[in-house]
């Protein structure tokens, strides 16, 4: 990393790394708190010779993305929940087609148009495929503008080397905000050979041809059987996450992104009242890191798990998988844009350390 360090806003490092990662193929429509994103690339693309487009619809800049995607081209676009759902079916269409793109999601609380104000409640759409289907798409929350930069860089890396969607997972606080930042002097570029690309014949007897139809049920359950050994592949080598004072815990909190953030300032609060609180976060969202969940609970110090989340309750699911009725599941949520304070969530954990299965879900 450079020494220098930028103050920038999150959405701006979005597009910022992406450019840095070779992206120059950006197709968007503006809609709160993202827009930012495409304010920068439509300022930079036009400085470097890349191409952007504001498309008239979600949909059509999917549909856009998927035939640069195609072509061979490093490509990503980004919206806020209500344009992701509209970008669904474009979205399963590039999964089984097995194109790498980067799609970024900077969350806003639903359901419906909802507000523009932070939330976590895609996790289900993120993390579950969204679109019809049986596909998954690489989920990574950072939780900072640091791994903004970082991740966007990684997941147009991540999207190459296993040929299908990545996504920038965010929040309304975490593409608002501004902190520094420090720019590697070089990305960390993996260049991914692509002879699959529908560029021209480039010395082949025939044109290549990209895409999901298979109108044979055995061709398409094999298609289908092809990419759920790709996810189980992932889900062996690609799971990341950070532990935090997990050793001897009593109370393990999982959070990611903006509420992760909190959770680390409640922890030391809850270690000045003598409380033994740890914290798992996962930072792929799929894979999700369910073995190491699995492996704190199994420990005998622990207590309970309390999930924190800006939903009504859906990253909570997975825990509970994870933690398969080893130890108590607690959920702790607020939603519609407001923010979990870090007594409310500090009064959670003591009243968890106290009566481990009172409310347990």
């Amino acid at each position: 990393m450079a020494e220098k360090r930028v103050l920038m806003k999150g959405n701006e490092v979005i597009a910022e790394a992406a450019l840095r990662a070779g992206c120059r193929n950006y197709f968007g429509y503006p809609i709160t708190p993202q827009t930012e994103v495409m304010h920068y690339m439509a300022k930079k693309m036009v400085q470097i010779g890349g191409n952007f487009v504001q498309a008239e619809s979600e949909v059509a800049a999917i549909n856009m993305v998927y035939g640069a995607a195609a072509a061979g081209f490093r490509v990503m676009t980004s919206s806020s929940s209500p344009g992701i759902s509209l970008k669904q079916e474009g979205i399963s269409y590039i999964a089984g087609a097995e194109l790498p793109a980067v799609v970024v999601n900077i969350v806003r609380a639903g359901p419906g148009l909802g507000g523009i104000l932070p939330a976590q409640s895609d996790y289900f759409q993120a993390t579950k495929g969204g679109g019809h289907g049986d596909y998954r798409n690489i989920v990574i929350a950072p939780a900072s503008v640091q791994e903004l930069y970082e991740m966007t860089v990684e997941a147009f890396n991540l999207a190459d080397k296993y040929r299908m969607l990545a996504m920038i997972m965010g929040d309304g606080t975490l593409g608002q905000m501004m902190e520094p930042v420090a720019f590697r002097d070089v990305e960390p570029i993996v260049n991914v050979e692509k002879p699959w690309a529908a560029s021209g014949r480039n010395g082949r007897a025939e044109h290549n041809v990209v895409t999901s139809i298979y109108i044979n049920p055995d061709d398409l359950e094999a298609k289908n059987n092809e990419l759920k050994a790709k996810y189980d592949y992932i889900e062996e080598n690609e799971v990341r996450f950070e532990e935090i004072n997990c050793e001897d815990a009593d109370i393990v909190l999982v959070a990611y992104s903006t509420c992760s953030r909190i959770c680390k300032n409640v922890m030391k609060q809850a270690a000045q009242k003598g409380l033994k609180v740890g914290m798992l976060r996962p930072i792929t969202l799929w894979p999700f890191p369910h073995k190491k969940i699995n492996e704190i609970a199994a420990k005998s110090n622990v207590k309970a798990f309390l999930s924190v989340e800006l939903s009504n309750g859906q990253m909570v699911e997975d825990v509970k998988l994870a933690v398969n009725g080893q130890k108590p599941v607690h959920f702790f949520g607020r939603n519609g844009g407001n923010l979990p304070s870090q007594k409310e969530i500090l009064d959670r954990i003591i009243e968890i350390n106290e009566n481990p299965m009172g409310g347990a879900l």
